[in-house]
């Protein structure tokens, strides 16, 4: 989920002031043309034989193949023109899997980029702290766009980009390849490759791209500062965020007329590697939609329909206004300008995101929906119809599986907080939706939704002065920055492990709150810590995913502490399986119509090496992912992937186990440095934890090793050197094994 921060009050407002549908209020109808012939002219994508000429990438927030009742169908289940389309056309694999900290934010990056948290920059998400030059946590949003810094206000505090890789470069921007080849590439919603926030701080998203001064920083100024609730505070926001064209070498879109052309901003990537001087781009509504509509038209949505914010202007919707009819509005009308490439997020279906705002305020609202409610059914069935025009109109115009690459996925998967909902004579399920506690009378019902707030401050012995990225999974940041053997620091761990507390799904009696932790040295095993050395958190706890942990000076809004906040039941960031577990399908030219892949071990690290290799493009860093050939026809297919094609599939099976945030081997680890956590033995600790960081630094020397000849066969033709392979593999085998030796003797 984008939205949901319990660290800062403005962050809240402005969600509730972004959300919900678009107004009906018509300003013109954006012009349908059937452009396939000219998307891709000047668009040399290379793919085998010249196939493909169309891109569409869609990350979903939050949407599940499994279902999270037995008796209510999956998401996908109940989107059948997406579900058909992708088992009948191509591959959907089921076993994928996402990142750690598993947020929207980290979880769109790495499948943007090819690479893990540690190496694109974001490895806490969707917000996080950093230490200042004072050693004091101080808080910074993990949505920004791509070349803003950590501390987007004046740079003093943090100079560093918040998308950050390797030698603290900021990370290389996933349009580059596209836009060299001649691709104007066009985006909605999608994190950091778009304006994020109405920011107007020196290196902040609006003085990045349009400068200071210039109009649409005073624009935002004046919108920042009007009433909440208003016209006037979302038009910024409405205007600047949320949907950009980066524009191909040449100019592309961006120089169709004189117009676009004044409205082009240059596409500033100051650490690119090989350069990116001379690039234009389009940024927000207020430029792209003239652009591509051929004059000043909202964009219509599938129903025909302006996209609109909740008053009516149009333009942005809000990221969780982000529906599935205004998003593919948005593509559908991108390709049909010319645009080839077009990259889009759809918001999540089971929380209603009906907007607080305009007047009357309704404080109800936005609210999270539990399987089988009828608003959650109502929601999915419109994602559904969406499809359903959305590929139609693709067909009318040109644009199908026959010339065109579609990758749909999701960010992260979901735990569902809440009680069993009951039966109603229409066939959904009915919940109870009230700020509750069970301490209190009445008690929460049985059919109760929403997770236990616990703020866990005033459960905690005194101790160091601490602030947490809130979350089931939070991350702690120690005042003074202190090593990790410090004494107090230790106790803190200690503590927090050791906490217990009523989880009224569960259990009467209090319940271990936290299940795993992760201190510095586990934190790098788990791709935590990137180049950055003031983003790296004291440690990190891992709970019950029912849990929405807070450390604030009062208690839970929803009244007692612990208590249930029915606004929001679904979540993420943590460890179990269902959160961890997601999918992907691929559709297209060079795609085995393969069905349902369940037993394929894949991650979001592997979508970008795929598109690659199926559009003949090249990035120019190594990514961590690998291409999956399981999906691919042999014509498809390098042929340095082709040869020794069973030992490949044993080396790529075993890479991720040893490399991946949920394979075995990070599995096995975090076990063993709970224990060592946990340990009141000064010996034990250091033991368990000096053999993680050794295990770990083997682990990075020999991913390192795999991941360059995978990059290099895929996309140089270097042929694997298959005795070097089987090398490789017998190490990693070894590696896992030595990680679950570990595990299962601490």
């Amino acid at each position: 989920m984008r939205g949901k921060t319990a660290v800062l009050a403005t962050f809240v407002v402005a969600c509730l002031m972004t959300v919900g549908a678009a107004a009906a209020q018509t300003r013109g109808d954006a012009r349908h043309a059937n452009t396939s012939s000219t998307a891709a002219s000047g668009c040399q994508l290379n793919s085998r034989g010249g196939a493909i000429k169309h891109v569409v990438y869609l990350q979903f927030d939050n949407t599940h193949y499994m279902r999270d009742d037995a008796s209510v169908a999956s998401d996908l289940e109940q989107m059948p023109h997406l579900l058909n389309f992708l088992k009948s056309s191509g591959t959907l694999f089921t076993n994928d899997h996402t990142i750690l900290i598993s947020h929207t934010a980290g979880g769109i990056l790495s499948t943007q980029t090819g690479l893990y948290p540690d190496r694109h920059g974001v490895s806490v998400s969707n917000s996080y702290f950093y230490f200042n030059p004072s050693h004091n946590p101080t808080f910074s949003t993990a949505f920004k766009y791509w070349t803003d810094l950590v501390d987007d206000s004046t740079g003093a505090l943090d100079p560093l980009p918040n998308m950050i890789t390797d030698a603290q470069k900021n990370t290389p921007a996933p349009w580059v390849p596209f836009t060299r080849a001649g691709c104007d590439f066009g985006a909605i919603s999608l994190a950091n490759i778009e304006l994020e926030n109405t920011g107007t701080g020196t290196f902040g998203d609006i003085a990045e791209v349009f400068g200071n001064p210039s109009p649409e920083l005073t624009e935002a100024v004046a919108s920042n500062a009007a009433p909440s609730g208003t016209a006037a505070r979302a038009k910024a926001l409405t205007d600047f965020v949320g949907i950009a064209v980066h524009c191909a070498k040449g100019g592309g879109i961006c120089t169709q007329n004189a117009s676009t052309l004044a409205n082009s901003r240059p596409d500033k990537l100051p650490d690119e590697p090989g350069g990116y001087l001379g690039y234009l781009g389009l940024f927000g509504a207020k430029y792209v939609d003239p652009a591509i509509t051929g004059g000043n038209a909202c964009v219509n949505d599938t129903t025909g329909s302006p996209v609109t914010d909740p008053f009516g202007q149009c333009g942005f919707p809000g990221f969780d206004g982000a529906f599935a009819k205004n998003t593919l509005g948005y593509l559908a009308q991108m390709q049909e300008a010319g645009i080839p490439i077009t990259w889009g997020y759809i918001s999540d279906a089971h929380d209603n995101h009906t907007s607080a705002f305009p007047a009357p305020f309704n404080p109800n609202f936005p609210r999270a929906s539990g399987p089988g409610e009828s608003d959650y059914v109502a929601q999915l069935k419109a994602y559904d119809d969406a499809f359903a025009a959305f590929f139609a109109r693709l067909k009318a115009d040109g644009i199908d599986q026959s010339n065109t690459l579609f990758m749909v996925t999701v960010d992260e998967g979901d735990k569902y907080a809440g009680g069993i909902g009951i039966p109603q004579p229409d066939g959904t399920l009915a919940y109870a939706h009230t700020n509750c506690s069970w301490t209190t009378t009445p008690a929460c019902p049985s059919n109760q939704i929403g997770e236990v707030n616990l703020n866990i401050k005033p459960k905690l012995p005194a101790g160091p002065t601490f602030s947490i990225h809130n979350d089931s999974a939070p991350t702690f940041y120690v005042n003074g920055q202190p090593g990790r053997t410090d004494p107090v620091l230790r106790k803190l761990e200690r503590d927090v492990f050791g906490l217990n507390a009523i989880d009224p799904y569960v259990s009467a009696d209090p319940r271990p709150v936290f299940v795993r932790m992760a201190d510095t040295v586990e934190e790098k095993t788990l791709h935590m810590q990137n180049s950055d050395p003031n983003r790296t958190p004291s440690f990190t706890a891992f709970g019950n995913p029912d849990y929405f942990i807070t450390a604030g000076t009062s208690g839970p809004s929803c009244g007692s502490n612990p208590c249930i906040d029915y606004h929001f039941a679904w979540s993420h960031g943590d460890i179990q399986p269902v959160i961890a577990t997601t999918w992907m399908g691929i559709v297209g030219p060079g795609v085995q119509k393969g069905g349902i892949d369940s037993t394929t071990w894949t991650d979001h690290t592997n979508v970008r090496p795929t598109m690659m290799t199926l559009l003949g493009l090249h990035d120019d860093y190594v990514m961590d992912g690998r291409v999956l050939i399981e999906a691919l026809e042999t014509q498809a297919t390098p042929q340095a992937l082709i040869a020794h094609r069973e030992t490949l599939r044993r080396l790529g099976d075993v890479y991720e186990q040893v490399n991946a945030p949920f394979g075995q081997f990070a599995d096995d680890t975090l076990t063993a440095s709970t224990a060592a956590i946990k340990s009141t033995d000064d010996a034990t600790y250091g033991f368990i934890e000096g053999k993680i960081e050794s295990l770990t630094s083997q682990r990075d020397a020999l991913a390192a090793q795999i991941r360059s000849a995978l990059n290099a066969a895929a996309f140089d033709d270097q042929a694997l050197n298959e005795q070097q392979a089987k090398d490789w593999i017998a190490q990693a085998k070894s590696l896992i094994d030595q990680a679950h030796a570990l595990a299962s003797t601490s």
